[in-house]
């Protein structure tokens, strides 16, 4: 079923009166609190004094009402609620759907034409000299839906603490494969949501994937529960994916999924049962990628380091892969026909990382003129 959020992030990218319609079906009321949580999520506060508190009033207008929310910045982060502050540190008033498009449409939308902001002590030569915290807090704001594509996945990973920088390198893999998506109103998949059995800790990878894809939907899945870390546009759903049924169950919830990314167990054997599980279920035109792929070196995680091309590993499969990506070339009789060999369109690797893009592997093989000799 699509959620509120996904349906506006669907009509952010079309028409603005099918927006405006859809705001009435939904309702102004809820329209703005899903705006005010993207604005408070993506929001990175300033460097702010212990106890330091600023209040950014959000006024949106929608034909001829008006929804307020309150946006409370501390050093640590930003939280929201409906309503007004009496003394607000500043006032940000504009028109809810030009909000949403900003937010949850396609980059090099229109800029603010219905934007007003009014600062507290902004007239004041002593701000001027030397301005108050709240106006660092503000400009922080209308960042969050100004210049969102100025971030780059490597600052996001850094931001929210997930390993795919600095543990590893992943982060500056994925934008050639990703970057081109970031328009979309994606479902994006993640196997693993780390913390092990903890509920409240992991739980960062979704969050960096939530900022770098601003239109997505993003799952994570998990063998224990994680639902701490569920907000909105994220969702946590309890799987073991070395169950293919459990798998499907996933599925049969999210939908089928535009990016894949496999960062559970590492289990060579979990690997592979998703990857056969999960891969025809992905979209054309998507991406499968495999993480930790040191893992199929290790006996601990049923690998190996003496025999390379052991079809039971990861690698030892993936690299079967290469040659279903020219299947139509291999002569008869020189190799057994793969369920894949026509939906997978390229494949990249890098250190411990494999990206798999779907799509029709069709081209046609050389002429047999060439291929077997003249006749």
């Amino acid at each position: 079923m699509r959620t509120d959020v996904m349906r506006l992030a669907a009509a952010a990218g079309g028409h603005p009166d099918d927006l405006t319609e859809l705001i009435d079906d939904i309702g102004p009321g809820r329209c703005a609190e899903i705006a005010t949580d993207e604005i408070a999520f993506r929001l990175d506060p300033p460097r702010l004094h212990p106890g330091t508190e600023i209040e950014l009033q959000l006024v949106f207008g929608h034909r001829d009402t008006t929804t307020a929310c309150l946006v409370t910045v501390t050093g640590s982060g930003a939280t929201h609620a409906t309503g007004r502050s009496a003394t607000p540190h500043a006032t940000i008033r504009q028109q809810l759907g030009e909000v949403i498009r900003q937010l949850l449409g396609p980059r090099g939308a229109a800029g603010p034409a219905t934007r007003q902001v009014e600062l507290r002590d902004s007239g004041d030569i002593a701000s001027f000299r030397r301005p108050p915290v709240w106006f660092a807090a503000t400009q922080r704001l209308l960042s969050t839906m100004d210049h969102r594509d100025e971030v780059t996945l490597t600052e996001l990973a850094s931001r929210y603490e997930s390993d795919k920088w600095g543990i590893h390198r992943y982060t500056q893999h994925y934008p050639r494969y990703f970057e081109p998506l970031r328009d979309r109103p994606l479902t994006v998949l993640e196997i693993g949501i780390g913390g092990f059995a903890d509920p409240a800790a992991g739980g960062c990878s979704l969050r960096m994937w939530k900022h770098y894809f601003p239109r997505a939907t993003i799952y994570g899945v998990d063998v224990y529960d994680k639902t701490p870390h569920a907000r909105q546009r994220i969702h946590t759903l309890r799987a073991d994916q070395s169950d293919p049924e459990a798998l499907l169950a996933v599925v049969a919830r999210t939908g089928r999924p535009d990016i894949v990314i496999d960062d559970g167990s590492h289990r060579v054997e979990d690997v592979l049962t998703t990857f056969h599980t999960l891969f025809p279920h992905l979209r054309d035109g998507g991406y499968y990628a495999i993480e930790d792929l040191q893992t199929s070196y290790w006996p601990r995680f049923g690998g190996t380091s003496a025999e390379l091309d052991a079809p039971h590993t990861s690698l030892g499969f993936l690299k079967s892969l290469v040659d279903g990506l020219n299947h139509e070339e291999i002569l008869p009789g020189g190799r057994r026909a793969a369920p894949t060999d026509q939906q997978i369109r390229s494949l990249h690797f890098h250190h411990n990382l494999a990206v798999i893009e779907k799509g029709a592997n069709l081209e046609g093989g050389g002429p047999d003129w060439v291929r077997f000799g003249p006749k």
